[in-house]
């Protein structure tokens, strides 16, 4: 055939190019969208502002082409994507297993349809189905067709390889040879599908809705425009019950768990040292991240599954072994115990609960961070575990409790007291006892606790020092112990004491009571003091010594030793009115007493 020339010239005109398709360009423009925002969701995840940006550009161009065309419909192979015929999309050389294409042709997806009005959630459930990136919290191991059923959505359909062999009658599965299929311009595989479907019904004698004559619907009737293939069950009220209970125990699955189980996995099956090495460091990460969450029943987890991978790993090299023994003995270092001050500190109403055990997990040397803990810790619950943690780990060490007892911060002294009293070890006695003038009150009390505890009996010189105390309440506790009688201590130790004339301006409770601590501690030393009480005849302060006087009758008739009945007989007869009445009494109490004393002798 002779060229095409025109009138004038002998040049041959040129063929005439073919405008290009919008609507396959379009498609394209897509197709390349749709495998960027693949690829930067799984390299990122979908949360990253690249793969948001990628998603948006996507539904927006989906939008405007469902809003043109009504529809996009593609025929999936193994490593592309047809539209009208023409290849739009093909994998890259070497990555065909994670292409789109590859993804939905191994799911067995054979066509995938978009309508118009695709809402953006239905667009990211399908691209979160395909790459296996829904919700953590859920265990989704359904391939993406049953994903895609379970939701019904009406704006996605898809044709599936099992569809397409139910309808076959042999050969080619994507051939239907049904005389006159390919006669109407139907668009896609659904309306091929949906044409057989219509044909089989009507050689069963079935409506075009799938009901019989009788106008009972079959079971492929009334489906929704999603069609997924799958053969449906019938589902009682409770089984369906049962199924929502699961769901929900499924939806509220923690993220970490779930993670923290990866791992586990990993490390109880991995075989490569160097991977091995860059778990055992990435563990390090999440037993830091677990302590400054305050997460301690998943941190006391964690740290049991690693306490005994040596036993269920005997194959670990040594670097492995020494990096777990580090990542074990990392939970007790200043920085990691500072985490768990801030957090403590900083959360109102903060759960202890698997804090006891994480702390008792620690080795003993923790313990110097253990009492930073203690120190700085501000609520009396959490000052409480960490004593139990101390009381546990520092029983062979205590050096560094006996230190912290010279600490101005009265709490921690106490709680260190605690502990101490609770070991009831009488080598701490002289380290405590050096905290008889301490400036809290409750200190100096937990003092004499602990001499009474350390020190039963013998010298009750340090008690005595408690009566210059200025709290009465500390006095008291001090004289409680030396009224026991397990305490000796001279007349002179007394002496100082009662000699000042602030004494007489005590309470009379306390005055009775330091004459029967002296009465206790230093025996018949006392009667000469007591005799110059009786006799001594004052125009100043009368009436309180008097009353002074009185208190020492009392308290030698509860001596009743022979020296002091004659005390008392001498207070008897030169004593004043008062005073001859008080020695009366303690007389006739010590003759009452008499026999029960050689009772007991």
């Amino acid at each position: 055939m002779d060229d095409l020339t025109t009138e004038g010239s002998a040049l041959p005109i040129a063929p005439i190019k073919e405008p290009p398709n919008p609507e396959l360009s379009s498609v394209k423009r897509l197709l390349t969208l749709l495998d960027k925002t693949a690829k930067s969701s799984r390299t990122y995840g979908a949360a990253n502002p690249v793969a948001q940006k990628f998603f948006q550009q996507l539904f927006e161009g989906l939008t405007v082409h469902l809003g043109t065309y009504s529809k996009l419909a593609f025929l999936v192979q193994r490593s592309e994507l047809y539209f009208n015929g023409e290849v739009v999309y093909r994998a890259e050389q070497g990555s065909s297993t994670e292409s789109v294409a590859f993804k939905l042709y191994s799911d067995g997806i054979r066509e995938l349809t978009f309508l118009e009005g695709l809402p953006a959630e239905d667009l990211s459930f399908l691209l979160d189905s395909l790459w296996g990136s829904l919700d953590p919290n859920e265990e989704n191991d359904d391939d993406i067709v049953t994903r895609l059923w379970s939701k019904n959505l009406s704006t996605i359909t898809v044709v599936t390889a099992e569809e397409i062999a139910k309808a076959s009658t042999g050969g080619d599965v994507f051939a239907l040879p049904t005389a006159g299929t390919m006669e109407a311009p139907e668009s896609s595989l659904r309306d091929l599908l949906d044409r057989e479907q219509a044909k089989a019904r009507k050689e069963k004698g079935l409506g075009a809705d799938g009901s019989s004559p009788a106008g009972n619907k079959t079971a492929s009737g009334g489906a929704s425009r999603f069609q997924s293939g799958h053969v449906g069950y019938a589902v009682t009220e409770t089984e369906l019950a049962e199924l929502v209970r699961e769901i929900e125990a499924e939806s509220t699955r923690d993220n970490t768990t779930y993670l923290l189980d990866m791992l586990t996995a990993i490390l109880a099956s991995e075989k490569s040292a160097a991977i091995l090495t860059k778990l055992l460091d990435l563990w390090g990460n999440v037993i830091g991240s677990l302590t400054a969450q305050g997460k301690w029943v998943v941190l006391e987890s964690v740290l049991g599954l690693l306490h005994v991978t040596a036993e269920v790993r005997p194959d670990l090299g040594e670097d492995q072994k020494t990096q777990l023994a580090a990542l074990l003995d990392s939970l007790g270092r200043p920085e990691r115990m500072k985490m768990i001050e801030a957090y403590l500190n900083r959360t109102p109403g903060a759960s202890t609960e698997g804090l006891p055990a994480v702390l008792l997990s620690m080795t003993s040397a923790a313990v110097p961070a253990l009492c930073t803990l203690l120190a700085n810790l501000e609520t009396p619950a959490h000052q409480a575990i960490a004593a139990e943690a101390l009381e546990a780990l520092a029983k062979d060490q205590p050096d560094h409790l006996l230190r912290g007892l010279t600490d101005r911060r009265p709490r921690y002294v106490k709680n260190l007291l605690t502990i101490l009293l609770k070991w009831n070890d009488p080598r701490f006695a002289d380290a405590i006892e050096k905290l008889v003038r301490y400036p809290d009150m409750q200190v100096r009390k937990e003092v004499i606790r602990a001499i009474g505890i350390f020190r039963p009996n013998g010298n009750g010189m340090k008690l005595i020092t408690f009566m210059n105390d200025a709290e009465e309440s500390v006095r008291f506790a001090s004289l409680k112990l030396l009224m026991t009688g397990q305490y000796k201590a001279s007349y002179s130790a007394w002496s100082p004491l009662i000699a000042t004339d602030t004494f007489m301006d005590r309470t009379l409770s306390e005055k009775r009571a330091v004459f029967l601590a002296m009465r206790a501690t230093s025996g018949d030393e006392v009667i000469p003091y007591f005799e110059s009480l009786f006799t001594e005849w004052s125009w100043t302060n009368r009436k309180k010594k008097e009353e002074l006087a009185a208190l020492a009758a009392e308290a030698l008739g509860k001596l009743a030793s022979p020296a002091a009945l004659m005390a008392l007989e001498l207070g008897q007869k030169k004593g004043g009115a008062s005073v001859r009445q008080a020695c009366t009494a303690a007389l006739a109490q010590a003759q009452r007493q008499q026999p029960l004393k050689q009772a007991a002798s």
